[in-house]
């Protein structure tokens, strides 16, 4: 029964991602959260207007810490698997992965390296006698079942565990409490081995997750219609997530001829058909570097 009941698990998951979820509750709770967000929509504004060369700005190294927080076995991910991981990061936020040579070519030229990797320093590991966690951020305390991030100021904390409800992962963006702060991935869907299970096997839910953490936004700016945006000018706006593996193009709020941009990594398909960053995304991330999360560098 028990092996029925993880198969039952297994064929619901989809991609689901808790960020804004959260985001919703950090604006409810702490005010200083609100006026940080907007902070650095400003700096980002102004850097956007200075004209940077993104190409030239400095490599830095992040500092990553993985929480694996486990009350079975199998969700104790393996060394080899929390590796595999790192490296799939490691090349999509380079713009080294393979993949990305299936970009429709109106977006080739669009594709960006971001000039951040990511180094593992620490591996912690939590016995726990939580069936699973959502994104209340339940696994980020001993009290309720996980553990604290490790220096949060100056590493990205990572926690891998069982999320319910089909949940993936979601992330904290910059500006909230140092308590919290950090990415949570689906033990289901981390890293590119062991237990990451098909669709979701490439290490793109974390590679999403992490862009979250540096400030990105869902392409289709968390609205149900064509009304949002995730302030980013070289997304096309669209009407809501895609998922699977969409055909080009994809056309939603006259955003022909090219369509919805659902190869990127801030949308919700599959592993298989995410592979690139743009480069307004990137002077986000970097400016968020520059500012709310400075610390890592």
């Amino acid at each position: 029964m028990a092996k029925k009941s993880k198969r039952s698990r297994r064929a619901k998951l989809h991609r689901r991602c808790g960020a804004m979820a959260a985001h919703m509750m950090l604006l409810e709770r702490y005010p200083s959260y609100r006026a940080n967000q907007m902070r650095l929509e400003d700096a980002t504004l102004r850097r956007r207007d200075s004209r940077v060369n993104l190409r030239q700005v400095r490599i830095v190294t992040v500092k990553t810490v993985v929480n694996v927080v486990y009350k079975t076995a199998e969700q104790n991910v393996s060394a080899a698997q929390i590796n595999s991981q790192i490296t799939a990061l490691n090349k999509d936020f380079r713009a080294t992965n393979p993949d990305k040579s299936q970009t429709p070519t109106p977006w080739t030229g669009l594709v960006t390296d971001s000039r951040i990797k990511f180094r593992l320093v620490k591996v912690t590991r939590t016995k726990t006698t939580e069936d699973d966690f959502t994104f209340d951020n339940g696994v980020k305390s001993g009290a309720t079942g996980g553990i604290a991030p490790f220096n949060p100021q100056t590493h990205l904390n990572i926690w891998v565990c069982a999320l319910r409800d089909s949940l993936l992962g979601y992330a904290q963006f910059p500006g909230g409490p140092q308590s919290t702060d950090g990415v949570v991935i689906n033990y289901l869907a981390f890293g590119t081995s062991g237990t990451a299970q098909p669709p979701f096997h490439k290490g793109r839910t974390a590679t999403h997750e992490i862009g979250h953490y540096f400030n990105l936004r869902h392409i289709w700016g968390d609205t149900p219609d064509c009304s949002g945006s995730d302030n980013v000018p070289d997304t096309p706006n669209c009407a809501g997530p895609n998922t699977g593996m969409p055909a080009f193009p994809t056309v939603t709020c006259n955003n022909g001829p090219n369509g919805d941009m659902f190869v990127n990594y801030m949308d919700y398909t599959d592993d298989a058909g995410m592979f690139m960053f743009t480069m307004q995304q990137v002077l986000r991330m970097r400016t968020t570097l520059d500012t709310e999360r400075s610390g890592l560098k």
